[in-house]
């Protein structure tokens, strides 16, 4: 087996894990203050398919089942603050990693795959994320944060079955990253 030498990152580039921990206590504590609701990235995505569909779509939109709620609405989904929440994050993560030097356009991935196989891989993994999130009616941080924030027993079984999962498919798929 080779030796491969790593460069050890660097401390100062990363924020403490577990300030980061209690920052998203207070996010999760503040969302459900000022909207009512927990956070969930999953259902940003879905109210501006949603709202794609009824724009090109308006006749079908009318006519699905899960699409009707969204073809009588009388405000746009998009206008939900889901979606300005996932904006923020990806805005928030370019200015987080911009300020820390850490804004690059680069490919990473272990030397033992082809920068064409972690693309599929990549693509692969976040069809299957959205699916699953559809099937468990919520992503990690609807089911299992903001459950868990309101001591919802489903909330931790959810992040326990995902935080497993993750563990249990990590051996399967480690020659991927390492």
């Amino acid at each position: 087996m080779k030796d491969i030498k790593r460069d050890k990152p660097d401390p100062n580039k990363y924020m403490n894990p577990y300030l980061a921990g209690i920052l998203l206590g207070i996010v999760i504590i503040a969302a459900f203050f000022f909207s009512g609701e927990g956070l969930g990235g999953s259902g940003a995505y879905k109210d501006m398919v949603k709202a794609s569909v009824v724009k090109v779509a308006p006749e079908y939109a009318a006519d699905a089942s899960y699409f009707e709620e969204a073809a009588k609405a009388e405000r746009s989904p998009m206008k939900s603050w889901l979606v300005f929440e996932v904006l923020g994050m990806v805005l928030g993560g370019v200015v987080s990693g911009a300020f820390a030097g850490r804004l690059k356009l680069k490919l990473e991935h272990s030397p033992n795959i082809t920068s064409r196989t972690r693309i599929i891989f990549a693509i692969l993994g976040g069809i299957f994320f959205g699916v699953g999130s559809q099937l468990g009616r919520g992503c990690t941080s609807g089911a299992g944060l903001s459950g868990m924030a309101v001591m919802s027993l489903s909330g931790f079984i959810a992040a326990g079955a995902i935080f497993g999962g993750g563990y249990l498919f990590a051996y399967f798929f480690r020659k991927l990253w390492i």
